[in-house]
C-alpha cells in the first residue's frame, strides 16, 4: 500500500495525515485515541484501501507528527474544529471513525453546528457516559511513562503490564512508531505531556452535551464496544442507545478499550462491513 503524508491546517496547529487509496473513493477519516498516533490502527487502513476507500489517517493535535498546541488545548471542542478543517480540505462527504478521544471529538463535529457533511460515523469504545475508574487507569498509564524509557524493550514491558491480556511485544519496530527518542537518549511516548492534564475530556464536559450531539446525528451511525472494555460498560451502551436509537451497535469480544489494537481483524471486519453498506 502506498500512502502520502500531508500537512493540513487545523485550528492553530499543523496536522500530519497519511492519505491512501483511490482519490475518487468514499472518504474515511481515522481519528485515534488519546496517547496514540496514526500508527495505532493496525491493518485497518490497508483493508479499507483494498476495499476502495480513500483513507485519511490523522495524527491528532499534540500526537505523532502533528504540532503540539501552544496553549495546551486538547479539548474535544477544539479537536472537533480540527476535524471540520480536515473535512473542508476533502470538500465532500466524509465518514469519521474515532476511537476514544478521537471519537468524542468526531461526535461533536458530526452532531453540533457547524456540522461536518458526514457520510457515516463510527465511535470506537467511547460514549457520553463512561467509567470514571477506567478513565483514571488510562491517565495513570500515560502519566507513568512521562519520564521515558531507557530502551524500547522497557516500553514494551510497560505496555505488557498495562495490557496483560495481549501477547508480549516481541518485535519493537511497530512500537517505535509511537515513541520518540529525546536528546537524553530516553524513549518517550510521541505526544505532548500536557495531555495527561487534558486527556480528551473538557473540564466543563457534561454528558448531556454529547448525548444531544448523538441524538442529532442523521448519518449512518455505529458504536463499537470492546467486549471487555474498562471504560464503556453495558449500562453506558444502554444509555447511549436510549438517546441515539438510530445508531447500530457492535461488540468485539475479548477486546478492551484499545479495540483496534486488541482484536484488529474482528474490528476491521465490523467497520468495513458497516462502511460498505453506508457509503
Amino acid at each position: 500500500m502506498t500512502s502520502t503524508t500531508r500537512r493540513l491546517d487545523g485550528k492553530g496547529v499543523r496536522l500530519a495525515a497519511d492519505w491512501a487509496g483511490p482519490a475518487d473513493g468514499p472518504a474515511v477519516v481515522l481519528l485515534h485515541g488519546g496517547g496514540q498516533t496514526r500508527h495505532s490502527w493496525g491493518e485497518t487502513v490497508e483493508a479499507l484501501v483494498r476495499n476502495g476507500f480513500l483513507t485519511v489517517n490523522v495524527d491528532l493535535r499534540g500526537h505523532g507528527e502533528s504540532e503540539w498546541a501552544s496553549d495546551g488545548d486538547y479539548s474535544a471542542t477544539t479537536i472537533a474544529d480540527d476535524i471540520r478543517a480536515i473535512a473542508a480540505e476533502l470538500a465532500r462527504p466524509v465518514a469519521l471513525v474515532g476511537a476514544s478521544m478521537g471519537g468524542r471529538a468526531a461526535l461533536l463535529a458530526a452532531g453540533e453546528e457547524p456540522a461536518v457533511d458526514c457520510a457515516g460515523l463510527v465511535l470506537v469504545d467511547v460514549t457520553p457516559r463512561m467509567s470514571a475508574a477506567g478513565r483514571r487507569q488510562v491517565v495513570e498509564f500515560m502519566r507513568g511513562g512521562l519520564d521515558g524509557f531507557v530502551t524500547l524493550e522497557d516500553a514494551a514491558a510497560a505496555v505488557s503490564r498495562y495490557l496483560p491480556h495481549r501477547p508480549p511485544v516481541k518485535d519493537t519496530r511497530g512500537l517505535a512508531k509511537n515513541l520518540r527518542r529525546g536528546e537524553d537518549g530516553r524513549w518517550r511516548w510521541h505526544w505532548d505531556p500536557a495531555l495527561v492534564d487534558h486527556p480528551g475530556y473538557d473540564p466543563e464536559d457534561d454528558p448531556a452535551r454529547f448525548e444531544a450531539a448523538a441524538a442529532r446525528v442523521t448519518a449512518p451511525f455505529l458504536l463499537v464496544r470492546g467486549g471487555s472494555s474498562e471504560l464503556v460498560e453495558p449500562e453506558h451502551v444502554r444509555a447511549f442507545l436510549d438517546v441515539a436509537p438510530q445508531a447500530e451497535f457492535a461488540e468485539v469480544g475479548k477486546a478492551r478499550h484499545m479495540v483496534a489494537g486488541d482484536r484488529n481483524q474482528e474490528f476491521t471486519d465490523v467497520i468495513r462491513e458497516f462502511l460498505a453498506r453506508g457509503l
